[in-house]
């Protein structure tokens, strides 16, 4: 499968783009989960936006990386989203990929912080976030919060 990625900052967004994101998100998070919240927190608007595209220009994966200080005092990644139907293929490590290596160009060697579904704890360990013990209920799921810290490899 072809894939494009491209990273884009709110303001550089189609209105396409941008609606082809949220639906994504909404699709994963509030159907399937069947989990109604607000994902629109206004913080979109000064975030960075990372997505794919299959061959046909769909777009099929996304994550928005949020600067230090928006909502924690590290660069944080979080809205990470998969497609249903290319779930299991290994499209979610490129998308963390890109995010880590776009973090740590736009920021620096700031820590990276997200806030994880517990279930997917196994699945950020594999790219060197660590658990910070905070473990929480989110619109009722399991979250656990997780950090990359560059210094500490």
């Amino acid at each position: 499968m072809h894939l494009n990625w491209e990273i884009k900052h709110y303001r550089d967004l189609s209105l396409n783009e941008f609606h082809d994101i949220i639906a994504l998100r909404i699709e994963a998070f509030v159907v399937e989960q069947n989990c109604p919240y607000q994902d629109l927190d206004g913080r979109d608007k000064k975030c960075y936006h990372v997505f794919c595209r299959d061959g046909k220009g769909n777009i099929i994966s996304t994550a928005r990386i949020v600067p230090p200080g928006l909502i924690y005092e590290d660069a944080a990644i979080g809205r990470v989203v998969i497609h249903e139907s290319v779930r299991g293929e290994g499209l979610g490590h490129e998308l963390m990929k890109e995010c880590i290596d776009f973090s740590k160009l736009e920021f620096g060697d700031l820590p990276i912080r997200i806030s994880a579904q517990k279930h997917l704890e196994n699945y950020y360990a594999k790219h060197d976030f660590i658990s910070t013990g905070k473990e929480y209920l989110e619109d009722g799921i399991p979250h656990v919060e997780m950090l990359l810290n560059p210094n500490q490899k």
